[in-house]
């Protein structure tokens, strides 16, 4: 059975930004002294950092049976048909094919992404959008997790 990790990690861009939030939380406080000034540099600096951080903590896998992303852990019995979508069909399922009731996992800096649909009766969701940049590979783990807990039963 092949397994599949992946952690969808914000760009070094977005770092670059927390630090600009940084510098201008220092020179919000500068007229207040130097104290302050550094306190906002490195309170501003940190609280952008940690929510950068924690926005692109979040993983992807497939172990022992089951599909978790991010907070959902979905069973692969409970999973249908995954479908790899370019950069292009990703677009499309995020904005004019999304459905309300689907689960979305979506990083827009990511421009990939895994559609998998839900199988289970007793789940209104229809299916699962996953932001992902090996989209063939996430693919290929859950149809690898399918036949093996298939093989189990």
């Amino acid at each position: 059975m092949q397994s599949y990790e992946e952690r969808l990690t914000a760009p070094r861009s977005w770092w670059v930004i927390a630090a600009l939030l940084g510098i201008a939380c220092a020179l919000m406080l500068l007229p207040l002294g130097t104290l302050p000034m550094l306190g906002g540099l490195i309170g501003g600096t940190a609280l952008s950092a940690v929510a950068v951080s924690s926005y692109g903590s979040v993983r992807i896998r497939v172990v022992g049976g089951a599909l978790i992303a991010g907070e959902a852990k979905i069973p692969v019995t409970a999973l249908g048909e995954a479908q790899a979508l370019d950069a292009t069909e990703a677009m499309a399922w995020r904005t004019h094919k999304a459905d309300a009731r689907a689960f979305m996992l979506l990083r827009s800096y990511v421009p990939t992404a895994v559609r998998v649909e839900i199988s289970d009766p007793e789940d209104p969701t229809p299916y699962a959008y996953l932001s992902t940049r090996e989209p063939e590979r996430l693919v290929a783990a859950l149809s690898s997790a399918s036949s093996a807990s298939s093989a189990r039963d």
